[in-house]
């Protein structure tokens, strides 16, 4: 799904956005392995094997970057980002494998006007994650400045 001019004023509480998918695959779960995650399960499909979930399996932190790709793909934040002060509360629920198709659901739990002379509102987001089977794959609160409509 694809947003356009998006503004703080849009962000009410409750409101739902939701993203296109993105098809998973090995190449890609080896490729961040070998950057960022260098252990066997998420670099090695045959060494995967003697792990904890039988084979191959993507990053948390790789999930994490493929979750907020396909938000920020999105163009909610398009016109209206100014950064973020950080996230809280992110919890890995299910592993992410080769094949696996995720979308995200981000629900609006927060809208603060702004407080400072840089016209930075501040919103709060609750992402989740799921696969092609509606298994949440990841939990995630984050937060976000943002810029009132011009």
């Amino acid at each position: 799904m694809k947003y356009s001019n998006i503004y703080f004023e849009d962000f009410e509480n409750g409101r739902v956005f939701e993203t296109d998918t993105q098809n998973i695959t090995a190449e890609e779960i080896i490729s961040f392995g070998n950057k960022f995650a260098p252990l066997p399960y998420h670099t090695d499909p045959e060494a995967a094997k003697d792990y904890m979930f039988g084979e191959l399996v993507a990053a948390g932190f790789h999930t994490c970057s493929i979750s907020f790709g396909l938000f920020i793909r999105s163009g909610i934040f398009d016109d209206c980002a100014m950064g973020s002060p950080g996230f809280n509360k992110l919890r890995w629920k299910n592993p992410v494998r080769p094949g696996d198709s995720l979308k995200v659901t981000a629900t609006v739990t927060d809208a603060s006007p702004a407080r400072d002379e840089n016209g930075r509102n501040l919103i709060s987001l609750s992402f989740v994650t799921t696969n092609q089977d509606n298994e949440i794959v990841l939990e995630m609160e984050t937060r976000h400045f943002v810029r009132s409509r011009p």
